[in-house]
């Protein structure tokens, strides 16, 4: 009898365990079939836009050049010496006189005491302008003591030294861009028209001579000049804003907006692999990668990833197109 009660007793128990597993195997899909939304409907996550600034590709010229400085000097100068030795007795130019060839420059009396000798007058061997007068009336002088300096020809010059690890890229005819703080904004033209066959051992430098245009002879002598030497001229090359490249990991790329295929509208923006060239006072030259009159994002794309959602806030316009190809 007593084993006929525990029976039935593990039975029921038996029964009552496995009806309270179902019974909480339907109230876990209930609270799982909430949480999947199945009833309540959940909406979806919005996707994030990106405010960007773009500015179109370019195609032109873009020079590579060489920052240098030096001095306005007279293209050729001669110096001014008199037949006899004696007192200057009399001075007949000054600093900045423009002469002729054979004019007067100074009057020296070759008389000793005792003797009485007739005065010699120095005359200028060129014509040109007196860049230096170290001779002063009462001046005793000699053969070899140089009265005036004269410069000839008007032509003036801008002497410069280049250090040695840039002596390859200097060449003759080379063109020149020269700057005047006393002209400011105002470009001289120039080219290289002398090279020094040595290199100076102590300052491990090389003196190159530019000729310079001298318009409205604005230039003078003693300047301190700065000059921006043309090393390589590219025409026809696609062009972009350096600040539009983006570097990750080695890779270099930029983002190029394109149309959103969709009813909604907008731009997305791709990633561009490209090959950078040379970089210039803030233009970076793309040898492969970009075609030119592509829109390419120039500011807010640190964070971007490839498909992004955009929207453009300025189109900023696109770098001079200044080659002959255009």
């Amino acid at each position: 009898m007593y084993r006929k009660y525990l029976l039935r007793f593990g039975l029921i128990s038996l029964a009552l365990v496995i009806g309270a597993g179902f019974s909480s195997c339907e109230r876990i899909q209930a609270i799982g079939g909430r949480l999947a939304g199945q009833d309540t409907p959940q909406e979806s996550a919005p996707v994030p836009v990106f405010a960007v600034n773009t500015t179109g590709a370019a195609q032109g010229q873009i020079q590579d050049y060489l920052t240098l400085s030096g001095d306005i000097v007279a293209g050729s100068t001669v110096d001014t010496y008199s037949d006899a030795a004696g007192k200057i007795t009399r001075l007949y130019v000054t600093v900045g006189s423009r002469v002729s060839r054979g004019a007067p420059i100074a009057q020296v009396d070759p008389s000793k005491p005792g003797m009485r000798y007739v005065e010699s007058v120095v005359r200028a061997p060129i014509s040109g302008t007196v860049i230096s007068l170290p001779a002063q009336v009462g001046m005793t002088i000699n053969q070899q003591i140089s009265l005036a300096k004269i410069a000839g020809g008007g032509a003036l010059e801008v002497r410069l030294y280049v250090a040695e690890r840039f002596i390859s890229r200097i060449r003759l005819r080379q063109p020149c861009e020269i700057m005047m703080d006393a002209w400011p904004g105002e470009i001289f033209r120039g080219t290289v028209h002398e090279i020094a066959p040595t290199v100076d051992p102590a300052s491990r430098t090389m003196e190159v001579r530019i000729n310079v245009d001298n318009p409205e002879s604005k230039l003078k002598t003693g300047m301190f000049a700065k000059v921006r030497l043309i090393t390589e001229t590219k025409e026809g090359v696609v062009k972009i804003p350096a600040n539009a490249l983006v570097q990750r990991f080695g890779e270099s790329f930029v983002f190029v907006v394109e149309p959103l295929n969709s009813a909604e509208g907008g731009f997305v923006a791709r990633r561009r692999d490209i090959t950078p060239g040379i970089l210039i006072d803030g233009v970076l030259e793309i040898q492969a990668g970009l075609e030119p009159r592509d829109e390419i994002i120039v500011r807010g794309q640190t964070l971007l990833q490839d498909g992004a959602r955009v929207n453009i806030i300025e189109r900023i316009p696109p770098l001079d197109t200044t080659s002959s190809d255009t």
